[in-house]
């Protein structure tokens, strides 16, 4: 579906304007044509290969989607991938938008999301000056908007764990927060998996040969990357504090085991110290004096509640109890 298709001029926009007009105005001198498509099929694909001259493989690239987050050259053309990461009802989900970039227009194809960059489009056209740069200040622009829509994931993620890490010390809870904490640990690995290749492919639009499209804007690009190589760290961070925190659960769990068998181990030892008095008594042998006493019962008895006492006392100074 076609959302933009738009022609700009020094910086200004010229016109909306027709699909099939965009050959014409790309003849035009400081003149590039900014089109934005969402969920594009093979037919609309082709049409858009065959206005801008899109090589075979990026195209390709675009059409079956999936791809992992990267920045290609293709000869006088860049195509780069990005991952657009939202959440719904706690699961994560993934969209792509790809990003064709020539000296004289820039398309966007946004696949599986309902993230819109129409903001991007009113920013620019807002500051035309940085829109005289061309099609690869425009890349900058969605790049940057795809980033800055990370940094409120990572701030979920740590209010997350923050509460999670609130539930450690909770007695019964332990389960429940480690089923938590690996569900948020899959949350952050689909973040890390959107950031650390984009984050290699951003290293290439500022540094060392930057494609010519994009040598105009390289120091936005930089910036770029370091808010990449902010979220990156911040992500290492959490999983490392998840680790942590599901160690620490586990060790709980071990704990509390611990305890329980301290104090089975007790009960254990006050009922086996019965049992053998109890199987003494029992043996009923005929050369037993006790069997003939008269108060041999209630010796028994005594003797045997006295052991439990004394073995529960100690037990109980010992915190086995």
């Amino acid at each position: 579906m076609l959302i933009n298709c738009t022609a700009y001029q020094h910086g200004h926009k010229l016109a909306d304007i027709a699909v099939d007009a965009i050959s014409d105005y790309l003849q035009r001198p400081d003149t590039f044509v900014w089109v934005a498509l969402k969920d594009a099929s093979a037919d609309e694909l082709a049409v858009m290969k065959a206005e801008f001259a899109l090589h075979e493989l990026a195209v390709e690239d675009a059409d079956h989607g999936h791809q992992r987050p990267k920045v290609e050259e293709y000869d006088d053309e860049v195509f780069a991938v990005m991952h657009l990461i939202e959440e719904h009802e706690g699961t994560l989900e993934v969209g792509e938008v790809h990003v064709f970039v020539g000296a004289n227009y820039i398309l966007s194809v946004r696949n599986r999301s309902q993230q819109d960059f129409l903001g991007v489009r009113a920013r620019c056209e807002r500051e035309p000056k940085m829109l005289a740069k061309g099609a690869g200040y425009v890349l900058y622009a969605l790049m940057d908007a795809v980033v800055d829509r990370y940094f409120p994931l990572i701030e979920k993620f740590e209010s997350e764990l923050e509460a999670l890490e609130e539930r450690i010390f909770t007695k019964g809870a332990a389960r429940s927060t480690i089923r938590r904490l690996y569900r948020l640990k899959r949350k952050v690995g689909v973040l890390k998996h959107a950031v650390t290749p984009l984050m290699e492919a951003a290293g290439k639009l500022h540094s060392g040969r930057v494609p010519e499209v994009c040598a105009n804007s390289r120091h936005y690009f930089r910036d770029v990357y370091d808010h990449l190589t902010r979220i990156n760290a911040s992500l290492d961070s959490i999983r490392d504090m998840i680790a942590t925190a599901i160690q620490v659960t586990l060790s709980m769990v071990a704990i509390d085991q611990t305890e329980v068998g301290k104090r089975l181990a007790a009960w254990a030892g006050i009922f086996a110290v019965a049992t053998a008095f109890a199987g003494i008594w029992g043996m009923n042998f005929t050369h037993m004096p006790e069997l003939e006493w008269e108060y041999g019962y209630l010796f028994g008895l005594g003797v045997i509640a006295a052991s439990s006492a004394l073995l529960y006392w100690r037990f109980r100074k010992a915190r086995w109890l």
